[in-house]
């Protein structure tokens, strides 16, 4: 087992966090589930999936603490 150098973890720890706020991840998540559940359909674009998700959000509000 190797340990990572500190400014590795770091820089990885920072590419996560861009990717969590960014959406990114929310995506490529998506894609993965959209392949297993249809397999041989397109995956829906970025932009259709943040459509998608748009409309849900407003269809369905949730409360918020803050």
């Amino acid at each position: 087992m190797s340990t990572l150098n500190p400014l590795t973890r770091l820089l990885r720890g920072i590419r996560w966090y861009l990717r969590e706020i960014s959406g990114t991840a929310d995506y490529e998540r998506h894609c993965r589930r959209y392949e297993e559940q249809h397999p041989g359909e397109p995956v829906p674009t970025r932009r259709a999936y943040e459509r998608h998700r748009s409309r849900h959000r407003e269809a369905n509000p949730q409360s918020r603490c803050c």
